[in-house]
């Protein structure tokens, strides 16, 4: 075992499974040896039973069903045993390949929606039902800076391609885009919880959740104004993005409509109609002035903005329940998720059905694609976060116990591929968002 690549705790848990069995099979060959020499003895003796003499008829048959019974208990030990060791070493092969790094604890009421900058110092955003967004340093835990500018919710929070600034949507109908300064503190070593035994799903307390006011955010720094405020629409701004180049957002609300507006000037420059029923989210293409936007009326719809004197959309119908997100991937892609429980991978250029459909056992939230190896990441309402590929080749399942991973719905999941020790973020509404490492190429070597 001193040439052995497994890591240390794995190796250890193997050596105690096959310890138990040892002993399993060891207890098996004492009852053997003591159920054979019984035999013997009966064969030998003659031995009466009820004051009748057996036969070797009947001495046969009570050592062929001794023999049975042995046969039939080693089996299910056996099956037992090494259930137990694939489960538990998948368990174990899971918390390495995916462990948790750092949480992030002070909003007040659940988080929405998680986000990370783009342009230097890379942090983390996160938008809170607690009218706040909080800037969070990624390698400590610690907020950097809240913003309170909203009257509302803070249902979204993305960053602008190139500069400080950040924008939010709220439940006060309004959007806002509010410039940010932060200074990073001085990194300390990550807490490593990969040791966190067990895949107990039993749920904390909500004292735990009490406990998520955080500590030192007094020192906080809060903005309270923002530098643009947008306001066309008659409910709810449920999401928000920044198209590509950073001069135009658009909104998307409850009031079934999503709104293109000037960053400079504040205007709207166009009003997109056509969804039913309320809108849940919008995203934006990373390199095309194209826009995504989906709705409780189970549709999704691409917008395409390339054109600056029309705008064209395509209609997406696959779903059977709301769609809570539809994102762009690197290519032709989109990969949408729904209340249906359901994931499904779209081509832009054939929308008539999807290429691929993933089937969960619960909703799913705010999904994200990776970059780089295409995964995706499904935050669900069930409390867990599972990673598929765009073949629907589920890779993994985060791990979550009664010590780590979230202990209420999964709100928004956003991969960081370039961040060295947390590549995946999630956020709540059990108040917290937690940064994960995620080994992609064993991941991947897994599949």
């Amino acid at each position: 075992m001193e040439d052995s690549k497994l890591p240390v705790p794995v190796r250890n848990t193997l050596l105690d499974l096959f310890g138990q069995i040892e002993r399993e099979f060891e207890n098996l060959y004492i009852e053997n040896l003591e159920l054979r020499r019984e035999i013997e003895r009966l064969t030998v003796e003659g031995q009466t039973v009820d004051g009748t003499e057996l036969s070797k008829g009947q001495l046969k048959a009570k050592a062929v069903h001794s023999t049975s019974q042995l046969s039939q208990k080693l089996k299910t030990t056996y099956k037992a045993s090494t259930s137990k060791i694939v489960s538990s070493f998948k368990t174990t092969t899971t918390r390495a390949v995916c462990q948790l790094v750092r949480e992030y604890v002070g909003h007040r009421d659940g988080i929405w929606d998680v986000s990370v900058t783009r342009t230097q110092p890379v942090v983390l955003g996160t938008a809170s039902a607690d009218h706040t967004a909080m800037l969070w340093s990624i390698e400590m835990g610690k907020c950097l800076l809240k913003y309170a500018g909203h009257a509302g919710s803070v249902n979204s929070v993305k960053f602008h391609p190139t500069e400080q600034m950040a924008l939010t949507a709220s439940g006060d109908q309004t959007s806002h885009i509010w410039r940010y300064l932060v200074q990073l503190p001085t990194p300390q070593p990550a807490v490593d919880t990969s040791q966190m035994s067990g895949e107990e799903e039993v749920d904390f307390s909500d004292k735990d959740e009490a406990d998520a006011d955080g500590e030192g955010l007094s020192e906080c720094p809060t903005i309270r104004a923002p530098l643009t405020t947008l306001k066309s629409h008659q409910g709810v701004v449920i999401a928000a993005d920044w198209l590509v180049g950073g001069k135009q957002v658009v909104t998307a609300s409850w009031d079934r409509t999503a709104n293109l507006y000037d960053v400079e000037t504040s205007e709207l420059v166009h009003s997109l109609t056509g969804h039913d029923q309320e809108l849940t989210h919008c995203c934006t293409h990373p390199t095309q002035r194209l826009v995504v936007t989906s709705s409780r009326d189970t549709t999704f719809r691409l917008w395409d903005f390339r054109d600056p004197s029309i705008h064209s959309v395509n209609v997406f119908q696959g779903h059977t329940d709301t769609v809570t997100s539809a994102v762009f991937t690197v290519g032709d892609n989109v990969v949408s998720g729904s209340d249906d429980r359901t994931i499904k991978v779209w081509d832009l250029k054939n929308m008539r059905s999807p290429i691929a459909t993933i089937r969960t056992d619960s909703a799913v939230n705010r999904i994200s694609v990776s970059v780089s190896q295409r995964i995706i990441a499904l935050p669900h309402d069930n409390r867990q976060v599972r990673l598929f590929d765009m073949s629907g080749v589920r890779l993994a399942r985060l791990p979550r116990s009664n010590r780590q991973g979230h202990r209420r719905m999964v709100c928004c999941a956003v991969w960081n591929e370039d961040h060295p020790t947390c590549n995946l973020f999630t956020c709540g509404f059990d108040r917290q968002a937690i940064g994960w490492n995620i080994n992609i190429p064993a991941l991947l070597q897994e599949k």
